[in-house]
């Protein structure tokens, strides 16, 4: 059997516009398009094979999935299977039982699997005295010591201000404290490691001092996270998804704290955004999980307005089931970003409606938290969202 699967992913493409929209940012023709789009209403499942190889002549494996009832609609170097859930694992037993055929055992471990994760349901998480049941959404609130955030830069680098609005924060409802101490704009000026910690560690030590309250620390640097821990934050919040500090993975799991790894690249790529994303993502937890990392500590970010042109974050919040199928609790980090001023035409301090909208949506698809900086009014978003879809307490 030829071909080795590079990756396999659950998707939703559930209308015909969605399954034309995958293809075309694939730019990989499929031999068979149904007619109906992802056939979703008769098979309410679809995996995305990815492969490194072409093998859209692979008489052998698409005979495989013909005889348990999956369609298959095959590129030269993807493949969309589409079935019921009972189909895929009975096209997964074949292939692992194929003999003398280690491709074909391959391909079966990688469907099942797929299918597996986007079952998996989230285990509690312990956060220092805190256990997140994800029983509804929780909302993070951003508290940036910086003097060049892109949408509050200066206005909180003062130790007394900084307090003062994690107070506010608390007060109004954040379920988490996100502290940062170098912007990650774009186009922005990197500090040192000491010159963040400058900056980070006595608002760290303050508000773990004084408020009963979870705090992440925004940072890609270990040396960074490291000190923020010892200080009381409770969960480093990776903007470089464990891939810039090699020494980052090795030290979430030694200190035994939860990591949020969002999404990152140098630049946009050109083609399927989300194959991308999502293979990129799950290179991110590899890293994790053979650090030692627990599952159950792993949050992902499709890292919205980061290394993404305006229409691929777009698609990226249409697409958001997707990345909740990898298995993991999924963060989404929308707040005042340059999508909703450009769709909107509005500065960054008059979005906080263009916010709210991409917070329900966020809810409605799945997301776990939501990363803010009007943290009442998408409090009550998220709370009345979740009082709509039938979530929460």
């Amino acid at each position: 059997m030829g071909g080795k699967v590079r990756g396999a992913w659950v998707v939703y493409l559930d209308t015909p516009e969605l399954w034309r929209e995958e293809w075309r940012l694939i730019g990989d023709d499929p031999v068979d398009t149904p007619a109906t789009g992802g056939l979703t209403s008769l098979f309410p499942l679809q995996v995305r094979l990815d492969w490194e190889d072409g093998v859209e002549s692979d008489v052998r494996l698409l005979g495989i999935f013909s005889e348990t009832g999956c369609q298959v609609s095959a590129g030269r170097r993807h493949w969309i299977v589409t079935a019921a859930k009972e189909q895929l694992f009975q096209a997964a037993d074949r292939l692992l039982e194929t003999p003398g055929d280690p491709g074909a055992a391959e391909v079966g471990t990688a469907l099942r699997d797929a299918v597996q994760r986007s079952e998996r349901a989230r285990k509690p998480l312990t956060v220092g005295p805190w256990t997140w049941g994800w029983e509804r959404t929780l909302v993070m609130g951003i508290l940036n010591v910086t003097p060049d955030s892109f949408s509050d830069g200066g206005r909180f680098n003062d130790l007394e201000r900084a307090l003062a609005h994690a107070r506010e924060m608390v007060a109004q409802g954040a379920d988490i404290i996100d502290i940062g101490a170098e912007s990650t704009r774009p186009g922005h000026s990197p500090v040192s490691a000491e010159e963040e910690l400058r900056r980070l560690l006595p608002v760290v030590r303050a508000v773990a001092r004084e408020l009963d309250v979870p705090i992440s620390v925004d940072t890609y640097k270990a040396q960074v996270a490291e000190a923020a821990i010892r200080e009381g934050a409770h969960v480093v919040n990776d903007v470089w998804g464990l891939k810039r500090d090699p020494r980052m993975a090795p030290l979430v799991a030694r200190l035994g704290v939860p990591v949020i790894v969002m999404h990152n690249r140098q630049a946009p790529v050109e083609r399927d955004p989300i194959g991308t994303l999502l293979q990129d993502l799950w290179e991110s937890v590899q890293l994790a999980r053979r650090a030692g990392v627990r599952e159950e500590q792993i949050i992902l970010d499709p890292g919205i307005g980061f290394a993404k042109t305006y229409e691929q974050n777009l698609l990226i919040m249409r697409r958001l089931r997707d990345v909740r199928a990898l298995g993991y609790p999924v963060l989404l980090g929308t707040s005042r970003k340059s999508m909703i001023g450009r769709t909107l035409n509005l500065p960054v301090d008059r979005r906080v409606e263009g916010t709210a909208a991409t917070v329900a949506l966020g809810v409605a698809l799945g997301m776990d938290i939501v990363r803010v900086h009007d943290v009442p009014e998408m409090v009550q978003t998220v709370r009345m969202t979740e009082a709509m879809i039938g979530r929460g307490a």
